[in-house]
Protein backbone atom coordinates (compact mmCIF):
# COMPACT_ATOMS: atom_id res chain seq x y z
CA UNK A 1 0.00 0.00 0.00
CA UNK A 2 1.28 3.63 -0.95
CA UNK A 3 3.14 5.17 2.25
CA UNK A 4 6.39 6.78 2.57
CA UNK A 5 7.67 7.78 5.97
CA UNK A 6 9.08 10.93 4.42
CA UNK A 7 6.15 11.46 2.15
CA UNK A 8 3.95 14.48 2.64
CA UNK A 9 1.03 16.20 0.76
CA UNK A 10 3.24 18.88 -1.29
CA UNK A 11 6.99 19.28 -1.81
CA UNK A 12 8.37 22.13 -0.22
CA UNK A 13 9.86 24.07 -2.77
CA UNK A 14 13.65 24.96 -3.26
CA UNK A 15 14.64 27.80 -1.32
CA UNK A 16 17.05 30.61 -3.04
CA UNK A 17 19.99 32.84 -1.16
CA UNK A 18 19.43 36.43 -2.12
CA UNK A 19 22.96 39.12 -1.59
CA UNK A 20 22.90 41.74 -0.71
CA UNK A 21 23.37 43.39 -4.59
CA UNK A 22 20.37 41.38 -5.28
CA UNK A 23 18.28 42.98 -2.80
CA UNK A 24 19.74 46.33 -3.88
CA UNK A 25 18.41 46.06 -7.24
CA UNK A 26 15.35 44.75 -6.19
CA UNK A 27 14.57 47.97 -4.73
CA UNK A 28 16.01 47.65 -1.18
CA UNK A 29 17.72 50.16 0.92
CA UNK A 30 20.31 49.47 3.36
CA UNK A 31 18.00 50.63 6.28
CA UNK A 32 15.49 48.44 4.58
CA UNK A 33 17.20 45.14 4.79
CA UNK A 34 18.21 46.21 8.57
CA UNK A 35 14.61 46.59 9.01
CA UNK A 36 13.87 43.05 7.31
CA UNK A 37 16.29 41.24 9.11
CA UNK A 38 14.93 43.13 12.49
CA UNK A 39 11.43 42.57 12.02
CA UNK A 40 12.19 38.96 10.63
CA UNK A 41 10.97 39.28 7.18
CA UNK A 42 14.66 38.38 6.65
CA UNK A 43 17.08 35.90 7.61
CA UNK A 44 20.65 36.70 7.44
CA UNK A 45 22.22 33.75 7.09
CA UNK A 46 25.98 34.79 6.38
CA UNK A 47 27.75 37.85 5.82
CA UNK A 48 25.75 39.45 2.66
CA UNK A 49 23.75 36.39 1.90
CA UNK A 50 19.76 36.52 2.80
CA UNK A 51 16.78 34.33 3.02
CA UNK A 52 13.30 35.17 2.97
CA UNK A 53 11.24 34.12 6.02
CA UNK A 54 9.22 31.02 6.47
CA UNK A 55 12.29 29.18 5.16
CA UNK A 56 13.17 26.24 6.59
CA UNK A 57 15.98 24.68 9.30
CA UNK A 58 17.72 22.29 7.09
CA UNK A 59 18.19 25.32 4.00
CA UNK A 60 18.85 27.54 6.92
CA UNK A 61 21.79 26.01 7.96
CA UNK A 62 23.20 25.03 4.61
CA UNK A 63 22.81 29.14 3.89
CA UNK A 64 24.80 29.60 6.96
CA UNK A 65 27.48 26.98 6.18
CA UNK A 66 27.88 28.28 2.19
CA UNK A 67 26.62 24.87 1.11
CA UNK A 68 23.46 23.01 -0.05
CA UNK A 69 20.95 20.50 1.56
CA UNK A 70 21.65 17.07 -0.01
CA UNK A 71 20.81 13.13 1.07
CA UNK A 72 18.43 12.39 2.99
CA UNK A 73 17.81 15.94 4.03
CA UNK A 74 16.95 17.00 0.27
CA UNK A 75 15.00 13.93 -0.91
CA UNK A 76 13.08 13.89 2.03
CA UNK A 77 11.86 17.49 1.16
CA UNK A 78 11.57 15.84 -2.36
CA UNK A 79 8.83 13.10 -0.78
CA UNK A 80 11.35 10.30 -1.30
CA UNK A 81 11.56 7.21 0.85
CA UNK A 82 14.37 7.40 3.61
CA UNK A 83 14.59 5.38 7.01
CA UNK A 84 15.83 7.80 9.37
CA UNK A 85 17.03 11.15 9.48
CA UNK A 86 20.01 12.72 12.02
CA UNK A 87 20.51 16.29 11.47
CA UNK A 88 20.65 18.42 8.53
CA UNK A 89 22.88 17.06 5.42
CA UNK A 90 24.62 19.78 4.00
CA UNK A 91 26.61 19.68 0.86
CA UNK A 92 29.82 21.33 1.17
CA UNK A 93 33.14 21.97 -1.76
CA UNK A 94 35.99 19.87 -1.37
CA UNK A 95 38.07 22.73 -0.91
CA UNK A 96 36.12 24.17 2.25
CA UNK A 97 38.53 24.73 4.95
CA UNK A 98 37.09 21.73 8.09
CA UNK A 99 39.13 23.21 10.82
CA UNK A 100 36.95 26.67 10.97
CA UNK A 101 33.36 25.21 9.90
CA UNK A 102 30.71 27.53 11.63
CA UNK A 103 28.43 26.10 14.16
CA UNK A 104 24.69 26.64 13.52
CA UNK A 105 21.89 26.15 15.32
CA UNK A 106 20.87 22.45 14.34
CA UNK A 107 23.04 19.45 14.33
CA UNK A 108 24.61 19.22 10.66
CA UNK A 109 26.39 16.32 8.66
CA UNK A 110 28.80 17.76 6.73
CA UNK A 111 29.24 16.06 2.77
CA UNK A 112 32.74 17.67 1.72
CA UNK A 113 31.68 16.50 -2.04
CA UNK A 114 32.30 17.70 -5.52
CA UNK A 115 28.63 18.28 -7.70
CA UNK A 116 27.81 15.94 -10.59
CA UNK A 117 25.12 18.38 -11.54
CA UNK A 118 25.32 21.98 -11.44
CA UNK A 119 22.12 23.26 -9.13
CA UNK A 120 21.39 27.40 -9.86
CA UNK A 121 23.99 29.79 -8.36
CA UNK A 122 21.20 30.88 -5.81
CA UNK A 123 19.59 27.17 -4.69
CA UNK A 124 19.81 25.77 -1.26
CA UNK A 125 19.75 22.57 -2.61
CA UNK A 126 22.20 20.21 -4.70
CA UNK A 127 19.97 18.46 -7.62
CA UNK A 128 18.34 15.40 -6.83
CA UNK A 129 21.08 13.05 -8.74
CA UNK A 130 23.27 14.36 -6.27
CA UNK A 131 21.72 13.86 -3.69
CA UNK A 132 20.47 10.59 -4.14
CA UNK A 133 24.27 9.56 -4.57
CA UNK A 134 25.18 10.66 -1.36
CA UNK A 135 22.40 9.08 0.56
CA UNK A 136 23.44 5.85 -1.32
CA UNK A 137 26.19 5.86 0.36
CA UNK A 138 25.32 7.37 3.74
CA UNK A 139 22.63 4.99 4.76
CA UNK A 140 22.13 1.52 5.25
CA UNK A 141 22.26 -1.22 2.10
CA UNK A 142 18.58 -1.77 2.65
CA UNK A 143 18.02 1.58 3.22
CA UNK A 144 19.40 2.75 0.18
CA UNK A 145 17.90 0.18 -1.83
CA UNK A 146 14.11 1.69 -0.45
CA UNK A 147 15.72 4.73 -1.00
CA UNK A 148 16.30 3.97 -4.57
CA UNK A 149 13.31 2.59 -5.43
CA UNK A 150 10.98 5.78 -4.47
CA UNK A 151 13.74 8.12 -6.17
CA UNK A 152 13.24 6.18 -9.49
CA UNK A 153 9.26 5.61 -8.71
CA UNK A 154 8.63 9.57 -8.27
CA UNK A 155 10.75 10.41 -11.01
CA UNK A 156 13.49 12.37 -8.92
CA UNK A 157 16.11 10.34 -10.62
CA UNK A 158 15.47 8.72 -14.33
CA UNK A 159 15.85 4.87 -14.86
CA UNK A 160 18.83 6.16 -18.07
CA UNK A 161 20.49 7.77 -14.75
CA UNK A 162 20.80 4.95 -12.57
CA UNK A 163 24.35 3.20 -14.52
CA UNK A 164 25.87 6.70 -14.33
CA UNK A 165 24.62 6.49 -10.54
CA UNK A 166 26.25 3.28 -9.96
CA UNK A 167 29.47 3.81 -11.72
CA UNK A 168 29.93 6.89 -9.24
CA UNK A 169 29.89 4.85 -6.47
CA UNK A 170 32.13 2.25 -5.13
CA UNK A 171 32.30 -1.05 -6.67
CA UNK A 172 30.93 -2.28 -3.03
CA UNK A 173 28.04 -0.77 -3.61
CA UNK A 174 27.02 -1.94 -6.93
CA UNK A 175 25.26 -5.53 -5.82
CA UNK A 176 22.36 -3.19 -4.66
CA UNK A 177 21.91 -2.57 -8.54
CA UNK A 178 19.82 -5.67 -9.30
CA UNK A 179 17.99 -4.87 -6.01
CA UNK A 180 15.79 -2.18 -6.90
CA UNK A 181 12.69 -2.12 -8.22
CA UNK A 182 10.33 0.87 -8.99
CA UNK A 183 7.20 -0.62 -8.39
CA UNK A 184 7.54 -0.97 -4.88
CA UNK A 185 4.85 2.03 -3.48
CA UNK A 186 6.33 2.68 -0.64
CA UNK A 187 9.92 2.43 1.63
CA UNK A 188 8.28 -0.77 3.62
CA UNK A 189 7.39 -2.04 0.31
CA UNK A 190 10.57 -2.32 -0.52
CA UNK A 191 11.60 -3.60 2.67
CA UNK A 192 9.53 -6.36 2.82
CA UNK A 193 10.89 -7.29 -0.52
CA UNK A 194 14.24 -7.42 0.61
CA UNK A 195 12.99 -9.72 3.48
CA UNK A 196 11.32 -11.82 1.27
CA UNK A 197 14.78 -12.23 -0.51
CA UNK A 198 16.34 -13.26 2.31
CA UNK A 199 13.79 -16.30 3.24
CA UNK A 200 14.71 -17.42 -0.54
CA UNK A 201 10.44 -17.94 -1.21
CA UNK A 202 9.13 -16.93 -4.59
CA UNK A 203 7.17 -13.86 -4.74
CA UNK A 204 4.84 -11.28 -7.01
CA UNK A 205 4.38 -7.48 -6.87
CA UNK A 206 1.68 -5.40 -7.25
CA UNK A 207 -0.63 -9.04 -8.50
CA UNK A 208 -3.82 -8.22 -9.30
CA UNK A 209 -6.17 -10.56 -7.94
CA UNK A 210 -10.31 -11.19 -9.12
CA UNK A 211 -12.67 -9.61 -6.91
CA UNK A 212 -9.77 -8.82 -4.15
CA UNK A 213 -7.78 -5.64 -6.12
CA UNK A 214 -4.03 -5.24 -6.21
CA UNK A 215 -2.02 -6.91 -3.54
CA UNK A 216 1.70 -5.85 -2.50
CA UNK A 217 3.01 -9.47 -2.63
CA UNK A 218 1.77 -13.25 -3.28
CA UNK A 219 4.12 -15.26 -1.92
CA UNK A 220 4.88 -19.46 -3.53
CA UNK A 221 1.21 -18.87 -4.78
CA UNK A 222 -0.98 -18.88 -1.72
CA UNK A 223 0.49 -16.43 1.00
CA UNK A 224 -0.71 -12.28 -0.25
CA UNK A 225 1.53 -10.14 1.70
CA UNK A 226 0.48 -6.77 2.30
CA UNK A 227 2.45 -3.70 3.71
CA UNK A 228 0.00 -1.29 6.17
CA UNK A 229 0.21 1.81 7.59
CA UNK A 230 -1.44 3.98 10.12
CA UNK A 231 -2.25 6.65 7.05
CA UNK A 232 -3.92 4.30 5.04
CA UNK A 233 -5.79 1.66 7.58
CA UNK A 234 -6.62 4.06 10.44
CA UNK A 235 -10.36 4.20 10.38
CA UNK A 236 -13.27 1.91 10.51
CA UNK A 237 -13.75 2.65 6.66
CA UNK A 238 -10.52 1.70 5.21
CA UNK A 239 -10.36 -1.93 8.47
CA UNK A 240 -13.78 -2.81 7.07
CA UNK A 241 -12.42 -2.74 3.04
CA UNK A 242 -8.99 -4.93 4.11
CA UNK A 243 -11.29 -7.38 6.00
CA UNK A 244 -13.77 -7.89 3.11
CA UNK A 245 -10.86 -8.03 0.73
CA UNK A 246 -9.30 -10.09 3.16
CA UNK A 247 -12.36 -12.27 3.11
CA UNK A 248 -12.84 -12.71 -0.80
CA UNK A 249 -8.97 -13.92 -0.75
CA UNK A 250 -9.41 -16.84 1.64
CA UNK A 251 -12.57 -18.07 -0.99
CA UNK A 252 -9.88 -18.17 -3.59
CA UNK A 253 -7.91 -20.21 -1.11
CA UNK A 254 -5.24 -17.18 -0.25
CA UNK A 255 -3.98 -16.84 3.47
CA UNK A 256 -3.26 -13.36 3.97
CA UNK A 257 -0.28 -11.36 6.80
CA UNK A 258 -0.80 -7.83 7.02
CA UNK A 259 2.84 -6.58 8.45
CA UNK A 260 2.51 -2.96 10.14
CA UNK A 261 4.78 -0.93 8.28
CA UNK A 262 6.70 0.42 11.53
CA UNK A 263 7.22 -3.47 12.33
CA UNK A 264 8.77 -4.02 8.87
CA UNK A 265 11.42 -1.08 9.48
CA UNK A 266 12.02 -1.14 12.99
CA UNK A 267 11.25 -4.84 14.16
CA UNK A 268 12.17 -6.89 11.57
CA UNK A 269 12.83 -9.92 13.09
CA UNK A 270 9.39 -10.66 14.16
CA UNK A 271 8.34 -10.08 10.63
CA UNK A 272 10.71 -12.72 9.83
CA UNK A 273 9.41 -14.98 12.58
CA UNK A 274 5.65 -14.50 11.03
CA UNK A 275 6.63 -15.06 7.61
CA UNK A 276 8.76 -17.99 8.34
CA UNK A 277 6.36 -19.63 10.78
CA UNK A 278 3.65 -19.96 7.85
CA UNK A 279 5.88 -20.53 5.20
CA UNK A 280 6.64 -23.39 7.31
CA UNK A 281 3.50 -24.74 8.28
CA UNK A 282 2.42 -24.51 4.55
CA UNK A 283 5.47 -26.27 3.37
CA UNK A 284 5.32 -29.05 6.07
CA UNK A 285 7.68 -30.25 8.92
CA UNK A 286 9.91 -31.46 6.32
CA UNK A 287 10.85 -28.38 4.80
CA UNK A 288 12.72 -26.64 7.36
CA UNK A 289 15.27 -25.12 5.84
CA UNK A 290 15.02 -21.75 4.09
CA UNK A 291 17.00 -20.82 0.98
CA UNK A 292 19.10 -17.53 0.52
CA UNK A 293 18.88 -16.58 3.64
CA UNK A 294 21.88 -13.41 2.62
CA UNK A 295 21.29 -10.50 4.38
CA UNK A 296 21.03 -6.80 2.92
Amino acid sequence: MPWNASESDAVRPTAFTRSRDDLMAEGWSSRAIAAGVRSGDLLRARNGVYLPAGVDEAAYAAAQLGGRVTCVTELSRLGVFVLEQTGQHVQLPPTSSRTTARKVGSPVRRHWARLTRQPHPASCSVESFDAVLHAVRCQTPKAAVATLDSALRLGVIREDEVDELFGLLPRRYRVLRRLIDSRAESGPESLMRLLLRRLGCRFEVQVQIARVGRVDFVVDGWLIVECDSERYHSGWAERRRDLRRDQAAAAQGYCTYRAIAEDIMWREGEVLAALRGLLRARRGPESRTERGNGRV
